[in-house]
């Protein structure tokens, strides 16, 4: 065979199967017919709202990365030195606050 020959029998090749193609996507799907000795459909048993709710927290906890000891006892010793740093400004201003008004009372009295 030439070569012109080979490059004609693959391009027949080529159409052909694109044809092939063409005509599976153009032919009308067969539709199953429905049996009438098919098992009936297990209807689905509706889930308590609660029940569902409890499941789907403990799906969603299970994702949840807790933290290590360390982070944990980290995490509170920050808590509770913020705690006592706001405490001791409260403090501050309300015992300045006291001494001011007094001051003012014995002042105008």
């Amino acid at each position: 065979m030439s070569e012109m020959d080979k490059d004609f029998t693959e391009q027949e090749l080529e159409l052909e199967a694109m044809a092939a193609q063409s005509a599976e996507e153009a032919a009308p799907k067969k539709v199953k017919a429905e049996k009438s000795d098919k098992k009936p459909r297990k209807e689905k048993k509706k889930v308590n709202p609660v029940v569902r709710w409890i499941k789907e927290l403990r799906a969603e906890l299970k994702k949840v990365m807790w933290p290590t000891r360390k982070q944990t006892i980290n995490n509170t010793a920050i808590v509770i030195a913020c705690c006592a740093v706001v405490g001791a400004f409260i403090w501050v201003f309300d015992l300045a606050a006291v001494n001011v008004f007094g001051a003012l009372l014995r002042l105008f009295n």
